[in-house]
């Protein structure tokens, strides 16, 4: 199991070409918005117990530069961080990121 201090320690982003298609395609989400989110306050992010058991998964609520409100799933390997999917955060999720 992951360390849950890896996101501390993330040093830039590994693109899956796959998952870049696939974000853009089902949610108009691009690489450059995924990564806006990690740099821009405020974002909460937290630790997936539902889907992997073979690496930690983790989600992020935040917002891109066009204050577009993503939610995004991610692995870290090797200290980067690896988008698997991103889309528009749903009501439930702006209440929760709101609220910050």
């Amino acid at each position: 199991m992951a360390d849950n201090f890896e996101l501390i320690k993330w040093k830039g982003f590994d693109w899956d070409e796959g998952n870049l298609l696939k974000n853009w395609e089902k949610h108009r989400v691009s690489a450059s918005e995924c990564e806006q989110v990690f740099f821009n306050s405020p974002v909460v992010a937290g630790l997936e117990n539902t889907h992997s058991k073979q690496e930690a998964r983790y989600y992020a609520l935040g917002i891109t530069d066009a204050k577009r409100k993503l939610f995004i799933s991610f692995t870290v390997r090797k200290n980067l961080i690896r988008v698997i999917s991103a889309r528009d955060m749903s009501r439930k999720e702006r209440k929760v990121f709101e609220k910050l």
